[in-house]
């Protein structure tokens, strides 16, 4: 899960525009493909489920899944070794001053969104939910 610092004030507009063009660009390069790393061969597997940036707009961290959730630590590695690499490409299609470094983080809200859906089939939930609709 995304975890966001309660002090820090909501991203902007420009934060959320840079961050899902951001986004699309890390889409493009793992599609694309073109890696020498052996760990990355697969990455056109690899899900960019979101991508928050800072305000100064020269740090971003991309959360990433790879399908199926398999070799998840391996893959976070690689996409973190090759981060020069992403950086390189999407500098030229982004019309910003600094080019942001990006950091991979494995997106832990499939992983709570199931936490969740579990907490809600057990029993005694299901009876709570039942009284109120009632």
């Amino acid at each position: 899960m995304r975890k966001t610092r309660t002090n820090r004030t909501p991203p902007g507009q420009r934060q959320l525009r840079v961050a899902e063009q951001i986004r699309h660009l890390l889409v493009e390069t793992l599609h694309r493909g073109s890696f020498h790393d052996p760990a990355l061969m697969e990455a056109h597997r690899v899900t960019v489920t979101a991508v928050e940036i800072g305000p100064d707009l020269k740090n971003a961290t991309a959360y990433v899944m790879p399908l199926g959730g398999k070799d998840t630590e391996e893959t976070l590695e690689a996409l973190n070794r090759s981060a020069g690499y992403f950086r390189s490409e999407i500098a030229p299609k982004m019309d910003l001053r600094y080019i942001p470094r990006v950091a991979f983080k494995i997106d832990q809200s499939f992983d709570e969104a199931e936490r969740i859906e579990n907490l809600l089939k057990q029993e005694r939930v299901r009876r709570d939910i039942e009284k109120k609709e009632e």
